[in-house]
């Protein structure tokens, strides 16, 4: 009865929800990084991503005005005074305590004066309102200001406009961002191109050690990739390749050329073996056959392959370091550049979430571009 046409099995339920959490632990850490990328570094350090939308309590250092700056300082009933807002004007910030050392954060509460030294005097209200006065003239920076406030949610696109447009070399992503390209293009479609080929004639073409060749394609699929690196890279100095997208290029074709073969292959195989046959009859060459029948009917298999070699290379760092990455940096791709952020910009997580979002929004568009080729081409020969 539980086979019934009609009837839901538990097994179905088991699935959905399966899928349910793996779409679940892909979204989250997804949307939290692309939230993060829009947030300030304090209310990164504030709240997690899930609060972003609410008021956070932070504490924050700030500083007053400084006293030398134009009409910053002024002369009431004999005090030397300067006043203003520690946040920016139409602030929602509200300071719940303050204090000048980093020891004693909380040591007043808003509206209470700290006695400073020399004489002077500091006051600060709950909406940031301050006043600083000196029986002598003031010199020197603005006085330091520890403060715990509740500020509303903030959002910025200067993380972006940092990453993107700031054409600098630590924190620039742009240089990366078209070095990745010119590595991943050509990466993606010179194996196709090979392997289209290779597959046709090891599918559907007779000639003397065929068989081997497949064999030896499936025993390069087993060929770690760690193992081949130093003497693929030794070969191409001495034959005066060298690093660069060149020798890049041809890592990540050898690399990738026998999954896709293997793939392709076994996909070409299935076709209907009357259409080939017919074709012949008719008087068709094999590449007449090859580029008018197999490569139209193939179109589901070669997305996918392009779809797993093209995110493979984006998000390639190995190849990359040991065929590509000079001392100069004109080269640097976005991986290593991310890497090189985590160096230099560790603590601040808006740069490296708003980096890292931007090296994912490439390989989540062509993904979504091409989701339905990659389906077919995965469920392509499963059901006969």
């Amino acid at each position: 009865m539980e086979n019934i046409a009609g009837r839901t099995s538990a097994l179905n339920w088991v699935v959905q929800i399966s899928v349910v959490l793996l779409v679940a632990l892909w979204l989250f850490p997804t949307i939290g990084l692309l939230v993060s990328s829009f947030r300030t570094s304090d209310q990164i350090s504030g709240s997690g991503w899930w609060g972003a939308l609410t008021a956070s309590e932070q504490n924050l250092t700030l500083r007053t005005a400084n006293p030398g700056d134009d009409g910053a300082q002024m002369l009431v009933n004999g005090v030397y005074t300067v006043q203003g807002q520690l946040f920016g004007d139409g602030s929602e910030a509200e300071i719940s305590a303050w204090g000048t050392s980093s020891l004693r954060i909380s040591e007043f509460a808003p509206g209470d004066t700290a006695e400073l030294s020399d004489g002077e005097t500091l006051t600060v209200q709950a909406d940031g309102a301050y006043v600083w006065t000196s029986p002598q003239e003031l010199t020197g920076r603005g006085q330091r200001i520890f403060v715990t406030a509740t500020t509303p949610p903030e959002f910025t696109l200067q993380n972006y406009e940092r990453v993107l447009f700031s054409g600098d070399s630590t924190d620039g992503m742009t240089r990366a961002f078209f070095n990745t390209l010119t590595v991943t293009i050509p990466a993606t479609i010179i194996p196709i191109v090979i392997a289209a080929f290779a597959a046709y004639a090891l599918a559907w073409m007779d000639f003397p050690g065929r068989a081997l060749l497949i064999a030896a394609v499936v025993g390069l699929l087993v060929v770690p990739l760690q193992l081949a690196l130093i003497p693929l890279l030794r070969l191409h100095l001495e034959i005066g390749i060298g690093k660069g997208y060149l020798g890049t290029w041809l890592a990540h074709t050898g690399f990738g050329l026998p999954l896709a073969i293997y793939l392709l292959r076994n996909y070409m195989v299935g076709l209907p073996r009357d259409i080939i046959e017919n074709a012949k009859v008719d008087g068709a060459t094999d590449f007449q056959i090859f580029t008018k029948i197999i490569l139209p009917l193939s179109f589901p298999a070669l997305a996918s392959f392009a779809i797993f070699q093209f995110l493979w290379t984006w998000n390639d760092l190995l190849v990359a370091k040991v065929f590509l990455i000079d001392a100069t940096g004109e080269t640097t791709v976005m991986t290593n550049q991310i890497v090189e952020l985590l160096g230099t910009r560790g603590g601040n997580w808006e740069i490296l979430a708003t980096a890292a979002f931007v090296s994912i929004a490439v390989p989540l568009a062509v993904f979504f571009a091409m989701q339905r080729y990659l389906v077919r081409g995965l469920l392509a020969g499963s059901v006969k």
